[in-house]
């Protein structure tokens, strides 16, 4: 294992020193694999509701049950880390996202699929509200903004590969086997996390620093990161920018096929094309996000509001809805690393409390997007799904343009 010197910044604030960019891929690995295991679904809503007897609306909720798990399980699972190593902590996580992956694999009902789910959620939180801020501990503080863009590009590459990669192989296989191979993945993620990672042991003290700043002396870290003003900005900018995208984007197959009318064969590779467009608009943003996020998520809500309401205007024409399909890409491919600097900008002192709360509110937006757009998908047409989404995102950029100009440039 690297050697690993740890030094203490007053009483609370455990940095590592080694680690390095091995161990940032590590975790990006990891990112990824939780990620594409949280959006797989959205390429597959058709084959499996199909084979499993439910509706689109119904066979959304294998998105929303494990988001709404997720928020829950961020701030308990990170609250009660304390000094525990978080090698073996993101570790016993990812063993969770390979058992809960394979059990879907060869689960023969719906209610047992959402059981599956309900596990993965567990992981999810967990593993992104710990894995969130370690880029600080694991490069030089010159590095960090860079390491932090390229954990978060695990988010847009989930994109790029996991969800294309998995619809193109439930559609020349089943989509029992595209569950499986994230089951195997996992596997692959949690060698790597366990060889990589150094010993990460976790904060000893809580209640000081930025907590006492932020809320006073005798407060847990939790209730004084939500006394931060700049954390609850942040916190209603991530739940109106992410529940708009996720009201439609988890149905983005029904949209391509009802509304765009794109044959079976052509949905796998648009969503590459959509992953590849995140996975630029993830490294376009990282660095300006690290200086300036209030003006960078300002431009993406406003852009996603014109790529939504331009879908739903345009998007019947296959060739259009195609380019705007990139278009959604590459606007939503800077949310994940513009929302954890904004929390990092926020609670500078208190990396893995912003990054909890973070991961609790965008996974509870995730959960509500599907949540909100299964009713509309299967009560009005496709499209509604779109207005509503375009209606959240414009909001996100007000609040962010309003609220958030005293805090960040």
């Amino acid at each position: 294992m690297p050697n690993v010197q740890i030094k203490r910044r007053g009483s609370g604030d455990v940095r590592a020193s080694a680690g390095g960019w091995p161990a940032v891929g590590a975790v990006t690995l990891g990112i990824f694999t939780v990620m594409t295991a949280e959006l797989l679904p959205v390429g597959l809503l058709t084959p499996v509701g199909a084979a499993l007897g439910v509706s689109a609306g119904t066979a959304g909720l294998m998105v929303t049950v494990p988001g709404l798990v997720a928020a829950a399980a961020a701030p308990l699972i990170a609250a009660r880390a304390g000094a525990l190593d978080r090698r073996t902590l993101l570790g016993a996580l990812m063993a969770l996202v390979a058992v809960a992956n394979l059990a879907s694999a060869v689960a023969g009902s719906f209610a047992l699929v959402l059981g599956a789910r309900v596990l993965l959620g567990v992981a999810i939180g967990g593993f992104w509200a710990l894995a969130g801020g370690l880029a600080t501990r694991l490069v030089p503080p010159a590095r960090t903004a860079r390491a932090t863009a390229v954990i978060f590009g695990g988010v847009s590459a989930a994109s790029v590969l996991g969800v294309p990669a998995a619809t193109l192989a439930a559609d020349a296989t089943s989509w029992r086997w595209a569950f499986a191979g994230v089951g195997a993945l996992a596997l692959i993620a949690l060698g790597c996390l366990l060889t990589l990672l150094p010993r990460l042991p976790g904060a000893t003290s809580t209640g000081t620093g930025a907590g006492r700043r932020a809320g006073g002396p005798g407060r847990g870290p939790w209730a004084a990161a939500w006394g931060n003003r700049r954390v609850r900005v942040g916190a209603a900018v991530t739940f109106l920018l992410v529940t708009g995208h996720f009201t439609a984007y988890s149905f983005v197959r029904p949209l391509l096929a009802d509304v765009s009318g794109v044959p079976d064969r052509w949905v796998g590779p648009l969503l590459l094309g959509y992953g590849a467009a995140g996975l630029v608009g993830n490294f376009l943003a990282g660095g300006p996000a690290a200086r300036r996020p209030r003006r960078v998520l300002v431009l993406i809500g406003a852009a996603l509001t014109a790529v939504l309401g331009g879908f739903a205007l345009a998007g019947g024409i296959t060739v259009a809805g195609a380019g705007l399909l990139l278009g959604w890409g590459l606007a939503y491919g800077g949310v994940s690393v513009g929302l954890q600097s904004w929390f990092l900008r926020a609670a500078p002192d208190a990396a893995e409390t912003a990054a909890g709360l973070y991961v609790c509110v965008f996974c509870l937006s995730l959960a509500l997007g599907a949540l909100i757009g299964g009713p509309l998908v299967d009560t009005f047409e496709a499209s509604a799904v779109l207005w509503a989404g375009a209606a959240l995102t414009l909001a996100a950029a007000v609040v962010a343009a309003l609220f958030g100009r005293k805090h960040h440039a």
